[in-house]
């Protein structure tokens, strides 16, 4: 199997997961959120939850006040969405054919999903939604592996296909975008190893794995949280770190 053929397993492994997904992701820091929106100054902004899966983003945007709109190509995350934030518009669509008029939308964000874009079609398609200064903002959940107990946990969630393949976590420049800036924030998900276990197992390097795999690392997993003196018995909060690219359409 090529790379290219095993990104897009894992990028299309989500749906069939979706209840999960959005029962187990942790959501996005209202902190990190507001840093994106930033340049946009104070009040209510019309913005664009691209690759919103089952609206982890989405949730936190419609808190804050904004007009979300959320994109998602897959029908059963987009179903997902929907039944949790039924008050949002939301529609079927990709990065590369996003169904919005041009330059109706005041900042486009991306949680998680970003790495999975075509970037040669995306961002001219993002920039053509965007009004004139407009956001872009990507961000990515990650576990903090400057806890030492975190760091020992991902390497027992390994699987063999996050040994080849890893995920681009960053949003690579563009002529369109320009004052890219980047911040970090810290955050944290409310776990027990049941739940931890739970929330690995919808990641894509454990959806595209064969069964077998697939059992013998979330057993691994939980056996080893069983034992850490974190996270043995009852709840933890689980470190997280949020990164966040921005930049403006020029």
């Amino acid at each position: 199997m090529t790379s290219d053929d095993l990104s897009a397993r894992r990028a299309n492994s989500f749906g069939a997961h979706a209840k999960a997904y959005a029962e187990h992701r942790p959501d996005y820091p209202g902190s990190a959120v507001r840093w994106a929106l930033e340049p946009l100054g104070e009040g209510r902004h019309r913005v664009l939850d691209l690759g919103a899966g089952t609206g982890k983003l989405t949730g936190v945007l419609v808190a804050q006040g904004h007009q979300v709109t959320a994109v998602e190509p897959d029908e059963a995350m987009l179903s997902e969405l929907v039944r949790r934030h039924g008050g949002v518009r939301a529609l079927p669509g990709s990065a590369e054919r996003i169904p919005v008029p041009d330059g109706t939308v005041d900042a486009v964000l991306v949680g998680q999903a970003f790495h999975w874009f075509d970037p040669a079609r995306a961002f001219p398609e993002i920039a053509r939604v965007l009004r004139p200064g407009g956001v872009l903002a990507a961000l990515w959940n990650m576990s903090d592996e400057t806890v030492p107990w975190v760091a020992e946990f991902d390497k027992v969630a390994g699987t063999s296909v996050r040994e080849q393949h890893v995920a681009l976590e960053l949003m690579p420049a563009h002529e369109l975008f320009v004052e890219a800036a980047d911040a970090t924030f810290s955050h944290v998900q409310r776990r027990t190893s049941e739940s931890l276990v739970a929330t690995v197992g919808t990641h894509s390097h454990t959806l595209v794995v064969s069964a077998e795999e697939r059992a013998e690392v979330l057993e691994r997993m939980l056996t080893w949280l069983r034992t850490n003196p974190e996270t043995a018995t009852g709840e933890f909060d689980f470190p997280l770190r949020t990164a966040v690219h921005r930049s403006r359409r020029v």
